[in-house]
Order: C-alpha cells, then structure tokens, then sequence
C-alpha cells in the first residue's frame, strides 16, 4: 500500500508540472491504475509499475488536452476561411470617430461647468434625473433643462460635419 501512494504522489505532481488541475490529476491516475489492472488480468506482465503508469498517465494527458481543443481542428476547407469578414473599422474611420469625439468635448468644455455635469452624471454615471437634483439641490425641471442643452450642443456638433 505504501508503494502505491508513493506512485499516486510522483503520478499527481508529473501531471500537475504538465498544467493539469488537482481533480484531472487524480482522475487520469485513476484511470490508469485501472487500465494496469485491465491489462494485467488480461494475462499481461508488467514489470516495471511506475514506469507503466507513468507512460498510460502521460498519454492520458495528452488525448485530454487534444480532446479539449478539438474545436481548434476544422474540416473545413482553408479557402473557406478567407471569406471570414473583418468588423473592425478602418483606420480612417476611427480618426474621423477621435475627431468627432474630440469636437464634442471642446463644445462641452464651453458650456456651463452645470450642463457638463448634469450630462456626464446622467450619460456616464447612469444617474436619474431626480438623482441628479438631489445631489445638485435643484429641480428635476433644472435638470431637464441643462440636459436639453447639452444635447443641443452635441447635436450641433454632429451636424458641422
């Protein structure tokens, strides 16, 4: 008994170094202790254990990994794949996207430091309306108010170009 878990212990650490986790560790050495006592009432002799079980693991091992990345292996055709359609924009599309961009800021930038936040804590932080004017102390009207503004800016913004 001994002898074996001292096989069990090199058996589980090999496959750990080899990147395999705790429970498939222990499930492949089960594993291949099972195949040595298959083979072995089967009338074959093994003579040297460790060196059996080390050998059925490692294969084990190996048909695991090629199993979980049998997505990776395609039976299609390598002409097929060139018609696999790219949805990045175009390096001119995202310099006209920054400048955009950048257009929209400047014309935050020049209105109230109030209209900005209203639109950003709504925009970006996802706040209500009413949250907002709570945390400013105004009207949910005030609000609605700095809102249509900024969305006046942006909109004339988007219409310059």
């Amino acid at each position: 008994m001994d002898r074996l878990s001292e096989y069990f212990r090199h058996l589980k650490a090999l496959l750990r170094r080899r990147g395999c986790s705790h429970e498939d560790a222990e499930d492949l050495i089960q594993d291949a202790f099972v195949r040595m006592q298959t083979y072995c009432e089967r009338g074959g002799e093994v003579r040297e254990p460790e060196a059996f079980l080390v050998r059925i693991v490692t294969r084990l091992a190996s048909n695991a990994r090629r199993d979980r990345h049998s997505n990776l292996y395609l039976d299609q055709d390598v002409d097929t794949l060139t018609s696999i359609v790219d949805t990045q924009p175009l390096p001119d599309e995202v310099l006209a996207a920054d400048e955009c961009l950048d257009r929209m800021r400047k014309a935050l930038d020049a209105a109230s430091r109030r209209t900005r936040d209203v639109f950003f804590m709504h925009r970006l932080d996802g706040l209500s309306y009413a949250q907002i004017a709570r945390q400013m102390d105004l009207s949910v009207s005030a609000i609605e108010k700095h809102m249509a503004s900024a969305l006046v800016i942006l909109t004339d913004v988007s219409e310059e170009q």
